[in-house]
């Protein structure tokens, strides 16, 4: 019987000193995503984000998000692009538009490891909304959504997006899914 209660002691202290070695990661359209593994890498197996994945990769932004970062960025999803007019997809990923097509992708990024704990507690030190420059040069703010607790991003134009997805930790930062295409003033 001591042997027994040794081992389930010794298998429980194991499991919580290794930090969850039994949980599963974090699954991002039908694909797990592991902390082990950086942005690009994660999200060109996700269903949802073949879209983003397409447009990085025509921006030429697919080396810089596997650099070492760290980077926090905010990854709308195939509806969220199709939210947009088809001809707006289709005309930014030309090749002649590829610098603005980089524009508005690096205005889903921000040169941080940041949590949405992390957020949240910006956000209410400043009073509910927190400014949020990225790397795009355009600045999102960042608020929770009082009637489901999410947080939500606005955009310099108005649009509104909620993450539904947060915190998908990758080797050089963090994803939020959201749900809208963030764009620049233009």
């Amino acid at each position: 019987m001591t042997r027994i209660k040794t081992a389930i002691l010794t298998a429980t202290v194991t499991a919580a000193l290794t930090g969850g070695a039994f949980a599963a990661n974090t699954m991002v359209g039908g694909a797990e995503m592991s902390p082990d593994k950086n942005i690009v890498e994660n999200a060109v197996n996700s269903a949802d984000h073949t879209t983003l994945v397409e447009a990085v990769k025509a921006a030429g932004l697919a080396e810089t998000l596997m650099g070492p970062g760290p980077f926090t960025v905010f990854a709308p999803t195939n509806a969220a692009f199709a939210k947009l007019p088809p001809e707006a997809v289709a005309d930014l990923l030309k090749p002649e538009n590829k610098e603005t097509l980089a524009t508005v992708l690096k205005c889903h990024v921000v040169a941080a490891d940041a949590m949405s704990p992390a957020i949240g507690k910006m956000i209410m030190d400043d009073g509910g909304a927190h400014p949020v420059p990225t790397l795009g040069g355009c600045t999102l703010t960042a608020s929770i959504n009082p009637d489901n607790n999410a947080l939500q991003l606005t955009d310099e134009n108005g649009s509104v997006a909620t993450v539904t997805i947060p915190d998908v930790d990758q080797s050089n930062g963090v994803i939020h899914v959201i749900d809208t295409v963030m764009t620049p003033r233009m």
